[in-house]
């Protein structure tokens, strides 16, 4: 039996303003920061430690992962990054604040937008300053994987390759894997390791800074999941 922790990352300034976010990277609030703090002094008293980690290329799944790590006295293992478990591209949206939104285009449509698995936002053009191909974290990414909109079953495209390839080895080899992201990203994950309906993962929603366990068999089938109290 494996245990795999997934952690959100702290509430981002962004959160804390109610704004889409998205590929925005926008740091950790005062509040995500001691929420970090606290998810790694939690693991520390349920006797938690690992040997790997994976995280996003964005600082608050980033640093969120260092705070935690650093309660566990755990600042030494290896931290895989991958934009492939960034947050889902929310296109034309991100910055807008989340109230105003559903106000211009409906609640109805908006909660289309955020929870509709094939559902895209609005497009930006590759001229808008939120075009990743303007950063240089991206600068390995091909064309066709830079996005100007993204629905949850594209995130799950990307995201699923780096589960496949990465944290998967790492499991088998008995490495006690945490994960830290975003609430997209581990989003698509849950859906994939628990085969939820697009129905369910619709309903799911993620807190920041909370270790959500799994409990693995050998073939890596989930037996078992819980919040850590």
């Amino acid at each position: 039996m494996q245990k795999l922790v997934l952690i959100r990352h702290g509430e981002s300034v962004w959160n804390q303003e109610n704004r889409f976010t998205g590929w925005t990277d926008v740091d950790l609030s005062d509040g995500g920061l001691q929420q970090a703090i606290s998810a790694g002094k939690l693991l520390a008293k349920n006797g938690y430690t690992f040997d790997v980690g994976f995280t996003s290329v964005l600082k608050r799944s980033i640093k969120t992962m260092h705070f935690v790590l650093e309660q566990l006295d755990h600042l030494w293992i290896p931290i895989h990054k991958s934009w492939r478990l960034n947050e889902r591209f929310y296109g034309a949206l991100q910055g807008l604040n989340k109230d105003e939104t559903i106000e211009k285009y409906g609640e109805e449509q908006v909660q289309k937008w955020r929870r509709d698995p094939h559902e895209h936002p609005p497009a930006i053009t590759e001229q808008d300053d939120r075009f990743p191909g303007h950063y240089l974290r991206y600068n390995d990414l091909t064309y066709r994987e830079l996005p100007l909109t993204e629905n949850l079953s594209e995130t799950m495209d990307r995201a699923l390759p780096f589960w496949h390839e990465s944290i998967v080895p790492a499991i088998r080899e008995n490495k006690k894997v945490i994960i830290c992201a975003h609430g997209n990203s581990l989003r698509a994950l849950i859906q994939y390791i628990e085969n939820l309906s697009d129905e369910d993962v619709a309903k799911l929603d993620i807190p920041t800074a909370t270790p959500w366990v799994y409990e693995l068999d050998d073939r890596l089938n989930c037996v078992k999941h819980y919040y850590l109290k």
